[in-house]
């Protein structure tokens, strides 16, 4: 399952749990809300990646969350409605929406959407990170050179980088680096972590993985 996040809020729960069923093929991880109401909360307490938001809820619309969560965040919004008129998809991006979606749709296209707003954000992350990983060729860059990986250090390594202050726990890396199961103790984590730690700091002096004793590792950007 990836880490990425899509949150559904959306009061016909047959189109919920479609919706849910084309995401999850693709590997994200869904959340399905029903009300208005519990978006804004539910937001300041989860870590979501593309909100879908339907703009006819009970308890409060989605034009009024949509502006209310832009207050606080600037989560990737993509809004869902059956009405069709220009007025409303100028309304909807101008109060904050990322994209905006007519029903009926169809799932693919949702899907695709989702997909457009999340390689937004990897550039855009790309563009504010000092460390870049290139998975096609395994390897980790700044502007003073860069680092080649093996594919189990890739992988570690990019488990963390996928979210930078996150405390991982080796379960949690070992289940990232060896995806058939087999048991692999601490240590060997451990071991694979000194190394990418060694070959970070001939690139910068900078501790990009940093240990959380008695928890696991974790990923800090350099300021």
């Amino acid at each position: 399952m990836s880490d990425m996040h899509i949150l559904i809020v959306e009061d016909e729960e047959n189109l919920a749990a479609l919706m849910q069923d084309y995401l999850h093929r693709e590997n994200y991880r869904v959340t399905l809300l029903h009300t208005g109401s519990v978006v804004e909360g539910y937001l300041k307490k989860n870590h979501v990646d593309v909100v879908l938001l339907d703009l006819m809820l009970p308890e409060k619309n989605g034009v009024d969350i949509c502006r209310d969560v832009r207050k606080f965040s600037d989560v990737p919004i993509i809004m869902t409605t059956a009405k069709v008129e220009e007025i409303d998809r100028v309304l909807g991006l101008e109060i904050g929406a990322n994209d905006y979606v007519c029903k009926p749709y169809s799932p693919r296209e949702l899907v695709a959407r989702v997909k457009v707003q999340l390689r937004g954000l990897a550039v855009k992350e790309n563009q504010s990170r000092h460390l870049v990983l290139q998975a096609n060729q395994l390897i980790a860059q700044t502007t003073t050179g860069q680092i080649e990986l093996t594919g189990v250090e890739f992988n570690l390594l990019n488990k963390l980088y996928s979210q930078p202050a996150r405390v991982f726990s080796r379960d949690q890396l070992m289940d990232a680096v060896y995806s058939d199961g087999r048991i692999v103790s601490d240590r060997t984590i451990d071991s694979h972590v000194k190394k990418i730690r060694k070959k970070l700091k001939s690139l910068d002096d900078h501790d990009f993985v940093q240990a959380v004793y008695g928890c696991g590792y974790k990923y800090v950007e350099k300021p």
